[in-house]
């Protein structure tokens, strides 16, 4: 019955094939603007749940906010590309990501915030474990959006391998990112994450007698 029906429907209000084949600059545009939303969405979602297994709750709600700013989601938008960052595409093309030097600087959970110059020299901290954990927890779900369900426990350690990150992280930064990658690939996130939440517990308490000891 509602066969017969939804065709009828359809005709009444005078909708065509051709109100759905709009302009192919227009529906792209309309394709990659919901689809990015998506896409960031999704992955916060991901990465808030990471975060919150980890003991991150503040982190977890207010990760990667700067995306829905306009410096960096209309970039992204334009230059969508559904399986990878747009900012990939824009450096391959480009040579730089607006978007991404905006981003960057305004997360603290990229490793690439914490440079700053020590002696003259551009240097890399070490960084804080609090951001350290939810770059993992980045890095793990951003996998997961991505690759799909191609996506296993050792997708986030194959990735940091194949790219040169290390080579300009701070040495214990880089250090432990490897270690807790491949801790993840061998025993999976569950297990890693709840390690790292009693990490993080105790991280939290030391920060606390620093600060009581000043």
């Amino acid at each position: 019955m509602k066969q017969m029906i939804m065709p009828e429907i359809l005709h009444g209000y005078g909708l065509s094939f051709r109100m759905v084949s709009m302009n192919m600059e227009k529906r792209s545009t309309l394709y990659k603007f919901f689809h990015h939303l998506h896409t960031i969405d999704t992955h916060r979602y991901a990465v808030m749940r990471n975060c919150f297994k980890c003991g991150l709750i503040r982190q977890g709600l207010t990760h990667d906010l700067s995306k829905y700013s306009w410096s960096e989601f209309h970039e992204s938008v334009k230059y969508f590309q559904g399986n990878r960052s747009p900012y990939i595409y824009e450096k391959e093309h480009f040579g730089y990501a607006p978007g991404w030097l905006h981003h960057k600087g305004r997360n603290k959970h990229h490793w690439e915030y914490w440079y700053d110059m020590i002696n003259g020299k551009w240097t890399p901290l070490e960084m804080p474990f609090n951001y350290f954990v939810e770059m993992v927890c980045d890095r793990v779900a951003a996998c997961r959006i991505y690759q799909k369900d191609k996506y296993t426990k050792e997708s986030a350690l194959n990735y940091f391998l194949t790219r040169n990150d290390s080579k300009y992280m701070h040495p214990e930064t880089a250090k432990m990112l490897e270690a807790v990658l491949r801790d993840i690939a061998e025993n999976g996130e569950d297990a890693v994450f709840a390690k790292l939440k009693v990490q993080v517990k105790e991280f939290r308490k030391q920060q606390k007698q620093k600060k009581a000891g000043h």
